[in-house]
């Protein structure tokens, strides 16, 4: 497994400096948010000019790029143009994980399906796999309709966050079922009270879900998901990260 940091870990600056500062925190791969709302790269950029989406995802200051996470604000047919660049993107820099939200609670099931059955097919012909994210108030806050959802969209898995089956998880939810779904992993430590503690203050079980992931032969990326808290000292939380993830490799 390789140990990753998400350029949303510093969601607030442009995309040079977050590389260089991840560098600087010596990690040596990064997944690079394509966000619409963000200030890395949007879609919309994307598409209307790939040459140079390509050519800024290249000059990473030596950081191999194992992942994309991919938020389209744009609908219809715009939505699947802009993910299709995306994935097109993604073949050109040789990354074959783009991650995207799952509908909000409420959506209707079969049109999500669709939905998600669509961007599997565009995905494939780019050689790219595509995966929903945990998320609390989206369809996949279940471990159940994870596993609903992926079988009924082949080929689509998931981005496991840890996170979101802890934190205010009235049930406990167990989520040992959609472990062999998993194509990439975003990891912060948490509670049941807070999305989001120092690390090791929190409830997330590393070494048993590396473990899991063993067991299941996963090959990806144990990337660091971990926004700026008050009064504490950023560097030092993802370095302390970084060093947990890869003792437990």
């Amino acid at each position: 497994m390789l140990v990753s940091a998400s350029t949303g870990c510093f969601a607030e600056l442009p995309l040079a400096e977050v590389l260089d500062r991840l560098v600087d925190l010596e990690f040596t791969n990064v997944e690079i948010d394509i966000h619409e709302s963000g200030r890395h790269l949007k879609p919309s950029e994307v598409e209307s000019d790939l040459e140079k989406a390509i050519d800024i995802c290249r000059k990473t200051n030596r950081l191999n790029v194992v992942s994309y996470s991919v938020e389209i604000e744009a609908s219809g047919e715009k939505h699947y143009d802009q993910f299709r660049a995306c994935c097109q993107l993604a073949k050109a820099t040789k990354v074959v994980s783009i991650t995207v939200p799952s509908a909000e609670i409420g959506t209707p099931f079969n049109e999500e399906v669709e939905h998600l059955q669509s961007l599997v097919a565009i995905a494939s012909t780019e050689g790219i796999l595509v995966s929903m994210r945990s998320q609390i108030d989206r369809l996949s806050q279940d471990p159940n309709t994870v596993v609903v959802l992926c079988d009924n969209a082949p080929g689509l898995g998931l981005t496991l966050d840890p996170s979101h089956y802890v934190y205010a998880s009235a049930a406990n939810r167990n989520y040992d079922q959609i472990m062999k779904y998993v194509y990439h992993v975003h990891l912060r430590d948490t509670s049941r009270d807070e999305l989001q503690v120092r690390v090791g203050r929190g409830d997330i079980e590393y070494g048993r879900l590396v473990n899991q992931l063993n067991k299941h032969n996963y090959q990806g990326a144990l990337s660091v998901h971990m926004k700026e808290m008050p009064d504490v000292e950023h560097f030092a939380e993802l370095r302390k990260m970084r060093l947990l993830l890869e003792s437990l490799r």
